[in-house]
């Protein structure tokens, strides 16, 4: 059988009332290939009968699975059996559609598993009987990797180092981190502040002579601008001249040899900086003394001057997340006569040499370094490329490569370190080399980059709340939480309020800790500039999730924006994340494990971003599996992996200790065995029924059920093309598949939660904020208690996560993150979506505006589709202004 849906490639949503799969017959002399059944229910696990003259096979009729006959020579068909257990046609089944099934040998009976049962199925009469049969299974089960981690310490070191670059001289490394660019003297200067500017920076680049450095800057309120800081200024901090004149998304300045022109890119829109002013995009150049720029006829990403400055160099097809096959090239400063120097599977980056004799390049994230040739064609450069020498210079993983000005040493960094190699320490024909080169450098110098969690001042108490803590099942129905700084100071029904505390009452109101998304995406697989405030942070925030971890980002913005977060230069939750996933199929950031040291490779550039937590991604075999946990073991890490709707690879998991299975397991219902195996792990489970696998995902039942377009609050915090085109043009089905759908999963969540295991809220990314809320009314659906529910998405994914002795409940000197509700989710669980006031870090944010409220008080800006030039005439097109409170003239012309 074969899956035959239109589309060509696996799709989420399938509908099993038309055709997925269908049978072929392979005619094995003339090598044809026929269809032999198929239409409405679709046709799989065929099993032909002993005298050849029937097909068995199972169709899908409305929500059943059903057995089917069909007779070879007339075509009839038949259905003898209705009782199957749930296929999988809908589902990611290449491990089959049904569990194997086959004919008695006298053809008169079938034998086929269902619903737990070993069944004996009379082909004439149509009954079935019981095989009775019972199994006894040893298995050793390996402890599931996880480790407790600090949430917020009172400071911490900034890992995730971007757009590093030294100065001419070698005394100066300058770098973008947590928003801001920093320069650190060499080798042992403690990073500072570049300028004092509010706008966030990127992208420093230093002029020939060391004494211009050029970066560009965005700021949501005017956006972004081409700059040029003078460095001989005895300034402490640097006053940056903008070159350019118009708004735009400004990108990767580069210096000519002469320094008199600046090379850059001008992007194209996202969802998350708008879409206005971002025209033409492409590569330009403009006078370093400012001037119009000059647009050249080409696109392309990393553009630079050649060695000469009389062309630019640039390379096509994306970064980590781009093409598989990439090219490098070069262009007349007409923008005519271009020219491709090479092509690069599995390439990231490419970097040439001042000089023009070296190329720099990363592949699947390790750093190599070859020579610059002119054979007069283009060169395939990969790792083992034998045109030229190639030679590895970063084994452990490299970032933000360049090189020395005089184009003997290339530098780069990962997380924290910074490194260097000399050329003649690769190359032996190199003058100077060495007789015996030298290993890769394993370790390099510190940044020592420190910052201070933001803290906010004061003590903030709330009063007459019923308090659902999560420390057990205590419910304080008339209590009181002191909140200092941002730690829980005091809680319970008889608790003082210390003077000069904000008070906040909250009669009739319950308190609940925030919101925990174990699988959460947040809208960071781009490369590019971090917006001042990100919109998925914000409606995260105003439905109450305060901590959200990522399995699958670009790590170069979660980590850069999880740590802008915990320093105070962007608001949101808290934000861990996987980073890069450990990806086992095909891809230019692909992870390659066949070996112990392949997997620690992989972890090892995860972890230097800051990741506490990887997510092996479909890796196929299962010893890759096994040495990706031994490498996270012996790194303390965790390992979050891909469930993928693979239910063997699934069982395997829990036996060799991963931290949990992400995704739903697409066999439902989970029965007995299932259970006693998982129950006697500690791996957790985030099902994702948002995103379920084998049946239409839970989202749309609520797509369903509610006119979603009209959330006012919705419309507040995420832009209305995200949500039309999610929520106007709905799928509509009858509630039955719903029930066997999703339904069916969450029921199989309430069977391992009354077994003991640990299941966690992952919302998926879906509907930001919102879908969190959803996810957790699923599990109600499948039977879940309103209290276990609650559990669900506070307390289990907290643990999961290695964070609960900071978070996850209410408790004295745990960490502030909590959640005011109009209603009570006891009483009804669709009251956790009355969030009134969200709290993290102790920092009190009014849900219905995301304006600050505590001891500190701060408006939100407007985010890009609010500001006056998207227009706000009509009343469809400003209605999430109004539902903010933010329609009026106060923002001025811009």
């Amino acid at each position: 059988s074969e899956d035959n849906y239109p589309g060509g490639f696996f799709q989420y949503n399938k509908d099993p009332n038309s055709q997925i799969y269908v049978i072929r017959r392979y005619d094995t002399k003339e090598g044809d290939i026929e269809t032999v059944t198929g239409g409405n229910g679709g046709a799989a696990r065929p099993q032909i009968s002993p005298d050849g003259k029937h097909l068995a096979f199972v169709r899908r009729v409305r929500t059943k699975s059903v057995l089917y006959l069909r007779d070879l020579s007339s075509g009839k068909e038949w259905p003898i059996y209705e009782n199957l257990s749930k296929d999988q046609q809908e589902a990611w089944a290449i491990f089959g559609v049904y569990t194997n099934f086959n004919w008695m040998p006298d053809g008169k009976e079938i034998i086929i598993w269902a619903n737990g049962k070993i069944n004996k199925i009379n082909v004439e009469t149509r009954k079935a009987s019981e095989i009775p049969f019972e199994v006894e299974s040893s298995h050793t089960i390996y402890n599931a990797a996880r480790f407790k981690q600090e949430v917020a310490p009172d400071n911490f070191t900034v890992k995730a180092i971007r757009n590093a670059v030294t100065s001419p001289d070698g005394k100066t490394l300058a770098f973008s981190a947590a928003g801001y660019l920093w320069t650190k003297a060499l080798p042992n200067g403690t990073p500072k502040r570049l300028t004092r500017e509010t706008d966030f920076e990127f992208e420093p680049s230093f002029s020939p002579d060391g004494k211009l450095l050029a970066y560009v800057s965005w700021s949501d309120e005017n956006m972004g601008s081409l700059n040029v800081v003078n460095l001989l200024t005895k300034d402490r901090y640097k006053r940056p001249t903008v070159l350019t004149k118009e708004k735009g998304i400004y990108r990767e300045p580069s210096f000519s040899p002469d320094g008199k022109t600046i090379v850059f890119r001008r992007e194209s829109g996202n969802g998350q900086q708008g879409f206005v002013h971002t025209l033409n995009p492409g590569i330009y150049t403009i006078p370093t003394e400012g001037g119009e720029p000059t647009k050249l006829d080409v696109n392309g990403s990393f553009p630079r001057f050649n060695s000469t400055g009389d062309r630019i160099m640039y390379q096509s097809g994306g970064y980590i997340f781009g093409a598989i096959n990439k090219s490098y090239n070069s262009v007349g400063l007409d923008g005519k006569d271009r020219k491709t120097l090479f092509t690069s599977s599995y390439g990231h980056e490419f970097v040439p040499s001042p000089d023009g004799k070296w190329m720099a390049f990363s592949n699947l994230f390790k750093v190599y370094i070859a020579p610059m040739t002119s054979p007069g064609k283009t060169i395939e450069l990969s790792p083992n490329t034998k045109s030229i020498p190639v030679s590895l210079v970063a084994s452990e993983g490299g970032y933000h490569m360049h090189w020395s000005s005089d184009s003997k040493k290339l530098m780069w960094t990962l997380g924290e370190e910074y490194f260097s190699v000399d050329l003649k320490e690769s190359f032996k024909f190199v003058e100077g080399a060495p007789d015996s080169l030298p290993e890769p450098p394993k370790t390099g110098l510190n940044i020592g980059l420190e910052l201070d969690t933001y803290i906010p001042e004061g003590t903030i108490a709330f009063t007459n709340a019923r308090i659902i803590t999560m420390n057990g099942d205590q419910v304080i129905e008339r209590g009181t939480i002191i909140v200092e700084g941002n730690k829980i100071k005091a809680i319970g029904a008889n608790v003082s309020v210390p003077s000069g505390a904000k008070v906040i009452d909250a009669s009739g109101k319950t308190i609940m800790p925030g919101i925990v998304d174990a699988h959460a995406h947040l809208g960071n697989f781009r490369l590019g500039l971090s917006p001042q405030q990100q919109w998925e942070y914000f409606a995260n925030l105003a439905y109450g999730v305060t901590t959200a971890h990522d399995p699958s980002s670009n790590s170069e913005m979660v980590f850069s924006h999880s740590e802008a977060i915990k320093a105070g230069n962007m608001i949101g939750p808290r934000v861990f994340s996987t980073g890069v996933i450990l990806y086992g199929a095909d891809g230019a950031f692909k992870a390659t494990v066949n070996n112990y040291e392949d997997a620690l490779f992989a972890l090892k550039r995860t972890k230097a971003f800051g990741a506490f937590s990887v997510k092996s991604y479909n890796q196929p075999r299962r010893e890759q599996r096994q040495q990706i946990m031994k490498a996270a073991k012996e790194l303390e890490m965790m390992v979050v992996p891909e469930g993928g709707s693979f239910f063997f690879h699934n069982m395997s998991m829990i036996l060799d200790g991963h931290t949990g299975i992400e995704h739903n397991i697409p066999v439902v219902p989970l029965y007995k065995d299932v259970q006693e195996l998982w129950s006697n792990s500690a791996t957790g489970y985030t099902p994702t029924h948002i995103v379920n696998y084998g049946s239409m995902s839970g989202e749309y039942y609520f797509y369903q059920k509610n006119n979603v377009w009209e959330n006012k609050k919705l419309l507040t915090f995420t832009p209305r093309s995200v949500i039309d085109p999610r929520s106007r043009h709905r799928t509509m089905i009858p509630d039955e598949e719903y029930e066997h759908g999703h339904i069916k999963t969450a029921e199989s969540s309430k069977l391992l939660t009354d077994a003991g295991v640990k299941v966690n809220l992952g919302a998926h990314g879906q509907l930001q904020g919102l879908g969190a809320h959803w996810e957790l009314w699923m599990m109600a659906q499948g039977g879940m208690t309103n209290m276990e529910a609650l559990r669900v998405a506070t307390l289990n994914g907290a643990h999961y996560l290695g964070l609960d002795d900071d978070i996850g409940s209410l408790e004295v000197g745990k960490l502030a993150d909590l959640i005011v509700l109009d209603k009570n989710p006891l009483e009804n669980i669709r009251n956790t979506n009355s969030v009134r006031y969200t709290m993290v870090n102790g920092r009190l944010f009014d849900a219905s505006t995301m304006n600050e409220m505590g001891n500190q008080t701060k408006e939100r800006l407007p985010f890009w589709w609010e500001r006056n030039d998207y227009g706000d005439e009509f009343d469809w097109h400003a209605i999430s202004l109004e539902a903010a409170g933010l329609q009026c003239t106060c923002f001025g012309d811009q």
